[in-house]
């Protein structure tokens, strides 16, 4: 069993950064009595995610299911921040530079142990764009190298690479895949495929943010490897959510935002760069040649608040307690709620993304059939005041669905209904 003790052990593990009273409380409150409860058998258990809920000053008169865009973050987290936010602003050169700024390495060392690597290999980034941009404008090519990837990267990472492909004349392979994507070996077929002697970086992400399909990360770093290719993974749906660590991609490239699924503040993330790939990718903005091998090089962004990232240790210390296997068995369980619903309710919905544990997880997307997405997603707001994410592709269109631990069940079934409603009567 679960002891109280036990669980405040686990979520005081960044002893500098005090938690709200009532936030620790429920929290530690919900872990009693857990037992060997497996995960998946605690996702329904909404005693326990009822305590989880009150950890957050969510605004209840407006459902807000597009958490993968961004997500609120615990009370007691924000708290923090603002603390440090206030602390800074008695006098910033103190404060801020020489008091809060040097406690990063502690933020390091906390998201390393989260990844399974060493402090050195982590950089703290204000978020996925700016790790996997540096990357993407920080690997050496020449004109002709090529770098594959999909037409469903992230669209700011796509608009990079578009962007050395015109300054420098490279070959960027925007490759397409089946959706929902069924079979990784046709996935990785189709990277394989796109492989010439001039491919020097793979660029994928872990978890498309259109459709929340998860691809086979590691079979395309061993391909990679294989080929004395680069590969660089965009973590930023997968981290926090999904069940993983380093070795279990062993990748050498890994970014990702935190104020997503990690729920730290707005303005967090991290880039992870393997010690000895490091000397070989430029940071974003000038460093000193004496940090080439230092990841803090990719650090170097000018004046910014130390209060945002020192608040990651305390959004750490909430996830740990509890656990990223119960987090996505929840996850799971909230999408499946309105999906297998509307899936039973009509023909006329289509959801793009597996339900198979292993390929998705808490973002699916959504169609109803004859329906414009973007329609949808006005009427959505305008009638119901839920948020989605209305999302088109050359492919398939749909609103974009992210609960996230704080969503209630009968949020969910709000969604469900509205759906229905608009399936059944129009928009």
């Amino acid at each position: 069993m679960t002891s109280r003790r036990a669980f405040l052990a686990g979520a005081s593990a960044l002893g500098a950064v005090a938690f709200r009273a009532d936030a620790l409380d429920r929290a530690a409150g919900a872990a009693e009595d857990l037992g060997d409860a497996r995960p998946c058998d605690l996702a329904a258990d909404e005693d326990y995610w009822g305590e989880i809920q009150r950890c957050f000053d969510a605004d209840r008169t407006v459902v807000n299911l597009n958490n993968g865009g961004v997500s609120p973050t615990p009370t007691h987290v924000l708290e923090a921040m603002i603390r440090d936010l206030r602390f800074t602003n008695e006098s910033p050169v103190q404060h801020m530079w020489r008091v809060l700024e040097p406690r990063v390495e502690s933020v390091r060392r906390d998201l390393a142990r989260e990844f399974g690597c060493d402090p050195e290999e982590i950089a703290v980034t204000r978020n996925a764009s700016e790790a996997m941009e540096t990357l993407i404008f920080g690997i050496d090519l020449k004109p002709g190298d090529e770098a594959i990837i999909t037409d469903q990267n992230y669209p700011r990472m796509q608009t990079s690479w578009a962007q050395r492909a015109r300054r420098d004349g490279i070959v960027v392979k925007k490759l397409a895949f089946p959706v929902p994507l069924t079979s990784p070996d046709d996935f990785l077929g189709r990277i394989e495929a796109a492989i010439t002697p001039r491919t020097r970086v793979i660029e994928i992400p872990q978890v498309t943010n259109l459709t929340g399909q998860v691809l086979p990360v590691r079979e395309v770093v061993a391909l990679g490897k294989s080929r004395g290719i680069e590969v660089f993974v965009d973590g930023a749906h997968a981290f926090a959510q999904l069940p993983f660590r380093r070795d279990d991609l062993d990748c050498d490239y890994f970014g990702t935002s935190l104020h997503k699924w990690l729920l730290a503040p707005i303005g967090t993330g991290f880039l992870y760069i393997r010690k000895a790939k490091q000397k070989s990718i430029w940071p974003l903005m000038g460093a000193d040649p004496e940090l080439d091998e230092d990841v803090r090089k990719y650090e170097q962004i000018g004046t910014h608040p130390a209060a945002n990232h020192n608040a990651v240790s305390a959004a750490i210390a909430f996830h740990r307690a509890i656990g990223v296997e119960r987090k996505s068995a929840r996850l799971r369980h909230l999408r499946d709620r309105w999906a297998r619903a509307l899936l039973d309710a009509s023909p006329k919905f289509k959801l793009w993304t597996p339900l198979d544990p292993d390929w998705s997880c808490g973002i699916a997307l959504v169609q109803i059939e004859g329906i414009d997405c973007g329609k949808l997603f006005g009427h959505l707001w305008d009638k119901h005041r839920i948020v989605t994410s209305p999302t088109k592709h050359a492919q398939f269109e749909g609103v974009r669905i992210s609960a996230n631990v704080y969503t209630t069940p009968q949020e969910l079934d709000l969604f469900v209904d509205a759906m229905k409603n608009a399936a059944a009567n129009g928009v």
